[in-house]
């Protein structure tokens, strides 16, 4: 279906995959460019409805095995939350794969016109919340049924009973996608076996030993400033978008918030604690967030590589991490 436009702008037409999967359609009023990343592209497609309705849904483009597996995740992932905490995200319409352009898939979901800004921390932290506080992953386990992409970085997100397991089997895939991509460091290499043998289990182990256990809760997975959007501009009232989910402990998520590029203060720390506590060893808050920091370098040291200091971020942390838990887990600590 060929599509009206601006006489300054490109003539597009939106692929008969799209509109077959489009609610309701009688007319595609406009295809817009909306934006461009290094491993997709995105369109506004504005339609009015057989009802007489005008509305956008954003759509999302990629290619090859990886852009048509990430959207996939996008699409499943989009919809797990959507499914617990609709007026958290965008509502995701579908996914596939283009018919007029060879392995071209897209994804399609409500569009929004965001405000300038970080969501209102009141309102978006209890929403947060609520997403975490329900556990209804698949049989209680660490996870999610397909991979998700950080980026164009695939995260292995096979199923696990132990979250000490899971993160230590995630983390070890990064390394791995992050070396293959750009080459050994030997400086982190050297610190590896510390960090895997000693700091995992020192801060992770007491969460699920001691009588202490933690339930699964579906994070975003990636959320920093901007994968978040104000939609109320009176209210600073925000949703979540592009996410990377998997079932993992809540605390997980803000281990993107410390560092202060992400523009997710220490109020929005508060906030977040006063719907959920820190969990136990409470004294180990600050360091398991450390040690969940250092993954999301890690995914910005993998994803950037030309930007060196992701990756001496990581480095410097690891090293305070392995300084201070050189003991690593011993009985006294479940």
């Amino acid at each position: 279906m060929e599509v009206s436009r601006k006489p300054t702008q490109e003539r597009l037409v939106l692929d008969p995959s799209v509109v077959a999967v489009l609610p309701n359609v009688a007319d595609v009023l406009e295809v817009a460019h909306d934006g461009e990343s290094a491993w997709a592209k995105s369109l506004r497609i504005h339609v009015r409805h057989t009802d007489g309705r005008e509305e956008s849904y954003f759509m999302k483009i990629s290619h090859g095995y990886h852009g048509h597996e990430a959207l996939k995740g996008e699409f499943q992932a989009t919809s797990a939350i959507y499914a617990i905490t609709p007026d958290f995200c965008p509502k995701p319409i579908a996914w596939g794969s283009l018919q007029c352009e060879n392995d071209a898939h897209f994804y399609v979901c409500k569009y929004y016109d965001f405000a300038e800004g970080v969501p209102e921390p009141t309102s978006f932290c209890e929403k947060l919340a609520r997403l975490h506080s329900s556990h209804t992953s698949p049989e209680g386990k660490f996870g999610f049924h397909c991979t998700t992409y950080n980026g164009d970085l695939p995260q292995d997100n096979t199923w696990s009973d132990s979250w000490e397991s899971y993160f230590d089997n995630g983390l070890r895939h990064v390394l791995r996608v992050r070396e293959e991509r750009t080459g050994p460091c030997p400086e982190l290499d050297a610190m590896l076996p510390a960090l895997f043998e000693k700091v995992i289990p020192r801060l992770l182990r007491p969460l699920e030993s001691g009588g202490r256990s933690i339930l699964p809760s579906l994070v975003h997975g990636d959320l920093w400033c901007g994968n978040a959007g104000i939609i109320d501009e009176s209210t600073g009232e925000g949703i979540v978008y592009d996410p990377s989910s998997f079932w993992a402990h809540n605390e997980y998520e803000l281990g993107n918030w410390r560092h202060k590029r992400n523009k997710f203060t220490h109020r929005y720390f508060q906030m977040y604690h006063t719907h959920i506590p820190k969990s136990e060893p409470e004294g180990d808050f600050d360091d398991r967030n450390a040690l969940y920091g250092v993954r999301f370098n890690l995914h910005a040291a993998t994803l950037f590589p030309s930007q060196e200091s992701f990756l001496q971020m990581a480095i410097d942390e690891i090293h305070r991490l392995t300084d201070e838990y050189n003991a690593g887990f011993t009985r006294h600590d479940g």
